[in-house]
C-alpha cells in the first residue's frame, strides 16, 4: 500500500478523533484536571489485599516488627494514591468547590484508613463463612487465595466504605474490577452482613440497594434485583430502595431471582430456578412446584 495512502488515512482520522464533539464535552467534568486511572485504583485494592491479607499476599513474616514495617510501607503508598485518585473522583461531584477536593480527598483517604481494620474483620468472617460452608475447601488458604467470593468481598467490602463516604466513580471502578474477573456484580452501595458466602458465584448480581443479613449463603446465578422503577414528575427514575431485604441465616440456591423491595424472613431456603416477588416468612422453604408426569396415547390430550 502506498505509504502516502497511510499517512494521509492516519493524519485524517487523528484530526478528527482530537476535537472533542458537544456530546463529549457534557459527559465530562469540568476542568482539565487527570481523571481517575483504573491502573492506580487496581493498585489500591492490590495494596489493600496486602495489607488485609499479610502473610498471603506479601512475604510472610514471623517478626511482628518486620510485618508492622511492611504494612507501614504500604500504608503510605495506599494514602498517596487514594489521596490522587478520590480527588479525581471528586471531580464528578457537582456539589464540591474546586478549592475544596483535595482536603475532601485526604480527609476521605484518611476515613478510610481507619476502616480497614474493621474490613480486615468483615473479610475474615466471609473465608470463615466459605470453609464451612463448602466441603471442597480443604483449608483457609485454599479460599483465600482461590475462591471467587474472597476476591469480590475484598473489592466489594473496600469499595462500600469509599461509596458510604460518598465518593463517585471510583467505587464503581473497585467492583467492576471484580465482576470483570469473577462474574460476580455487586453493586458497592449495597449493605452486606458479616459470615457472607457465594459458592461458586459466577452471575450472581446484587443491586445497589440490597440489605443482606449474616450467615447468608448464595449460590451461583442468584439475582437479588429490582422487580421495577419508580419516575418523577419529569420522568427522571428515582433512586429509591428497590432491591430484596435478605435477613440473617438464608439460603439461596443457583439461578433464583429475587425481585423488588420484599423481604426473605430468616432462616429460610430459597430453592433454585424460583421468580419470588413476594415476602416469604421466616424458616420458609420455597421451591418449585413437583413436575406431573402426563402419559399420552394416540395424541389423545394434546
Amino acid at each position: 500500500m502506498e505509504k502516502n495512502r497511510i499517512n494521509e488515512v492516519l493524519q485524517r482520522n487523528v484530526q478528527l478523533l482530537s476535537k472533542q464533539t458537544e456530546t463529549e464535552l457534557a459527559m465530562m467534568p469540568a476542568g482539565t484536571a487527570p481523571l481517575p486511572s483504573v491502573e492506580e485504583v487496581r493498585r489500591i485494592v492490590s495494596l489493600s489485599k496486602d495489607i488485609i491479607f499479610t502473610d498471603y499476599f506479601h512475604k510472610r513474616q514471623s517478626n511482628e516488627q518486620m510485618r508492622s514495617y511492611h504494612i507501614g510501607v504500604s500504608m503510605e503508598e495506599l494514602y498517596e494514591l487514594l489521596c490522587r485518585q478520590v480527588a479525581r473522583g471528586l471531580q464528578f461531584c457537582e456539589d464540591c468547590a474546586d478549592g475544596d477536593v483535595l482536603a475532601s480527598a485526604e480527609d476521605i483517604a484518611l476515613r478510610f484508613l481507619d476502616q480497614l481494620p474493621e474490613v480486615k474483620r468483615l473479610l475474615y468472617t466471609d473465608v470463615e463463612a466459605m470453609f464451612v460452608s463448602d466441603p471442597a475447601a480443604t483449608n483457609y488458604g485454599e479460599v483465600i487465595y482461590c475462591y471467587p467470593v474472597m476476591n469480590t468481598m475484598t473489592h466489594f467490602r473496600l469499595a462500600h466504605v469509599l461509596h458510604e463516604m460518598q465518593v463517585p466513580v471510583i467505587p464503581r471502578i473497585i467492583t467492576e474490577l471484580a465482576h470483570s474477573r469473577t462474574g460476580i456484580d455487586i453493586h458497592p452501595g449495597a449493605h452486606i452482613g458479616e459470615y457472607f458466602a457465594i459458592d461458586h458465584g459466577t452471575g450472581v448480581v446484587i443491586g445497589e440497594t440490597t440489605i443482606i443479613g449474616s450467615h447468608v449463603t448464595l449460590y451461583q446465578g442468584v439475582t437479588l434485583g429490582a422487580k421495577s422503577f419508580k419516575y418523577d414528575a419529569n420522568g427522571n427514575m428515582l433512586n429509591i430502595p428497590r432491591h430484596p431485604i435478605i435477613e440473617d441465616y438464608v439460603t439461596i440456591y443457583s439461578n433464583a431471582s429475587i425481585l423488588g423491595r420484599i423481604t426473605i424472613g430468616h432462616h429460610s431456603v430459597v430453592g433454585g430456578n424460583i421468580w419470588v416477588t413476594h415476602d416469604v416468612p421466616p424458616y420458609s422453604r420455597i421451591q418449585q412446584s413437583k413436575a406431573v408426569d402426563y402419559s399420552f396415547s394416540g395424541g389423545l390430550g394434546i
